[in-house]
């Protein structure tokens, strides 16, 4: 008998010095622990939490503890065992994408298992999972009614088991103001300002459902606004990726009619090419790690039918502006601008994919580099603007020049009831239509044009536009602003010698206008400038060298866009006018923010000071008056 327990003794010494570790994961225990170390069984996507490994006896040899969701080859964290130690702790780490797994199918609940140095664990660990919310965020001249197929109990997101959230609709504090239709002279705020009610409104959706983290499904310049409160606005990351759908990265041309008319500033001005491209995109860089992917809508794919935006595109936004900065995945879909955010057959098979996301999906990725910036503008006529009251009609006269090839007519009104003929240069009256002209009429109120239409080799000479109102005008008038976009003919190439100067240095404004590469004869050069406050002052350009050039003095900070006009006549007699948009970004001084710093300081130590002397009457008031009632008695 003695003879056989000393053999099974040794036995178990050898299979213990085999493995060691195998012995000692025979039992134990995983725990999930949130941000503050308190241990939970049931958590949000998104989340931040910890993982903790117990194994039953102490590791003699430093071992790994990597951890996983069933389901999932992809490890979610590690952490090492010291030898001498029975327990580990994973980093803090977010839960992002834990409610779907690799087939998009939701799991409310999900099992966590482990492996020490290879080995499976024999325990798990099962938590309860509620998905993240998603904040959508509208665009230019919009509200957070387009997104109204997206909300409410029979809305798209519910149909895959998610809250949904619009910045505006009053579910949280915070409420944009991207411009009013109705009220095209009325101000916007900065992209930078909604940005930071974006931010206002995120943190109400955190303490109304507890997620650290949504998804943010933005439409137009709503991705503008977004892209500038991940950069700029949000203190810890809150955004697990960025949906964009039809956000012009690059800008939109179809923003001319409306600055040209000095309506709805300074969002029309900040969605300038010139000011997207040189501006924007050149500082709003930081993505925070987040994924971007882009939705866009290619249903206009002939140059006649898209009249102020590149073909392909979705009336207002072209694709290669839609596709300018660095993105995760890019989708085309054959819709128009209006429609991405009500189209069911977006959702379904381009937002709910990407909303349904597995952890895999959100490795973080690098920042944006900036675009560059030598791109050859579009060339565009001035913008002829005015008013038409009840029962007036106007002309309007658009000089094409030799060698354009194609003519796009883009018409803004604000009553959106204008009547259009076309007289094209041989005096005849245009019948315009779908099949010849492209011919657009645009009913919705928050896309910036209202009729388009083009001409395939036009004839030189002058085109007369008339306007005139209809019964349907209302009795305040309609305010118009009609631009032609042209391919090939004259080109005008105009810039700032600063894009980004500081307040007190000067700004040279030039233009260059070539046809068949040379300088034809130019009349008129000036330049329109539109300063932060939305008053603006007439400069003339000078001829010099190969152009024409002004010098302007800046007098606040903010951002300055100049409409350059140059108007002549080339070979032939034939009349011409072109038209860009300048930007430049005034920066304050040091001084200037020194003071403001100080202004601060002192408004917060005065109201410190008059919440002082309130305490104190409120004090001596009640001490007078139990004095008063002690003496009574």
């Amino acid at each position: 008998m003695y003879k056989y327990t000393v053999i099974l003794i040794i036995s178990i010494l050898l299979i213990g010095s085999v493995s060691t570790v195998h012995a000692e994961v025979a039992a134990g225990s995983l725990a999930l622990f949130d941000r503050s170390g308190v241990e939970v069984s049931d958590i949000i996507d998104g989340n931040s939490v910890q993982l903790q490994i117990k194994l039953p006896t102490a590791v003699t040899t430093t071992a790994t503890a990597v951890f996983f969701l069933d389901g999932s080859a992809a490890p979610l964290v590690v952490c090492s065992l010291q030898a001498g130690t029975n327990s580990c702790t994973s980093t803090i780490f977010p839960a992002t994408g834990w409610f779907w797994n690799d087939q998009g199918i939701s799991h409310a609940q999900r099992l966590i298992h482990a492996t020490v140095d290879g080995q499976d664990a024999p325990f798990t660990v099962r938590v309860g999972i509620r998905p993240r919310p998603v904040v959508m965020v509208h665009g230019f001249i919009s509200s957070w009614e387009t997104w109204k197929p997206y909300l409410g109990p029979n809305g798209y997101l519910a149909s895959i088991g998610l809250q949904g959230f619009a910045v505006g609709d009053g579910q949280a504090p915070g409420v944009m103001n991207t411009g009013n239709p109705s009220d095209p002279a009325g101000r916007t705020n900065s992209i930078a300002q909604n940005a930071e009610l974006v931010g206002q409104y995120i943190s109400g959706v955190q303490k109304k459902t507890g997620a650290e983290k949504v998804d943010l499904l933005v439409h137009s310049m709503g991705g503008m606004i977004s892209r500038y409160y991940l950069d700029r606005v949000m203190k810890t990351n809150n955004v697990a990726q960025l949906i964009f759908l039809g956000s012009p990265m690059a800008g939109t041309a179809c923003s001319y009619p409306l600055a040209s008319l000095g309506f709805l500033l300074p969002g029309s001005l900040e969605i300038l090419p010139d000011t997207m491209i040189k501006i924007f995109n050149q500082q709003i860089v930081h993505r925070q790690g987040i994924p971007f992917y882009m939705i866009a809508g290619t249903l206009l794919i002939d140059p006649l039918t898209t009249p102020c935006a590149a073909a392909p595109s979705d009336t207002v936004v072209a694709l290669d502006s839609a596709t300018s900065i660095t993105m995760d995945g890019v989708q085309e879909l054959p819709m128009f601008h209006g429609d991405l955010t009500s189209s069911k057959q977006v959702f379904e098979t381009d937002v709910r994919h990407l909303l349904q996301s597995p952890p895999g999906s959100f490795a973080p990725r690098t920042d944006l580099e900036a675009p560059s910036v030598n791109i050859m503008p579009e060339q565009f006529s001035r913008a002829y603007t005015g008013h038409l009251k009840p029962g007036e009609t106007t002309q309007v006269t658009i000089n094409i020049d030799p060698h354009v090839s194609l003519a796009n007519f883009s018409l803004y009104d604000s009553s959106r009831s204008v009547a259009v003929e076309v007289r094209g240069a041989s005096g005849n009256v245009i019948q315009l239509d779908v099949a010849h002209n492209g011919l657009m009429k645009i009913e919705d109120q928050a896309t910036m044009l209202y009729l388009g239409y083009g001409f395939k080799q036009p004839k030189p000479g002058k085109w007369v536009v008339t306007l005139k109102a209809t019964d349907q005008t209302p009795s305040r008038g309609a305010d118009y602003s009609i631009i032609a976009r042209f391919t090939g003919g004259a080109a005008l190439t105009a810039s700032s010698s600063i894009t980004v100067p500081v307040l007190g240095e000067g700004v040279t404004i030039k233009a260059i206008l070539q046809v068949d590469g040379s300088n034809p004869q130019v009349d008129t050069a000036t330049a329109l400038v539109r300063k932060p406050d939305g008053s603006q002052e007439l400069l003339n350009l000078k001829a010099g060298g190969d152009g024409f050039s002004a010098d302007y003095q800046p007098s606040k900070p903010g951002l300055y866009v100049a409409e350059v006009m140059l108007a002549g006549k080339s070979t032939g007699g034939f009349e011409f006018d072109r038209s860009a948009f300048v930007s430049f970004e005034v920066q304050p001084t040091m001084a200037e923010i020194n003071v403001v710093r100080i202004v601060v300081i002192l408004a917060l130590a005065a109201l410190v000071i008059l919440l002082f002397v309130l305490v104190w009457l409120f004090r001596t008031v009640r001490r007078r008056k139990k004095a008063a009632a002690a003496f009574r008695k």
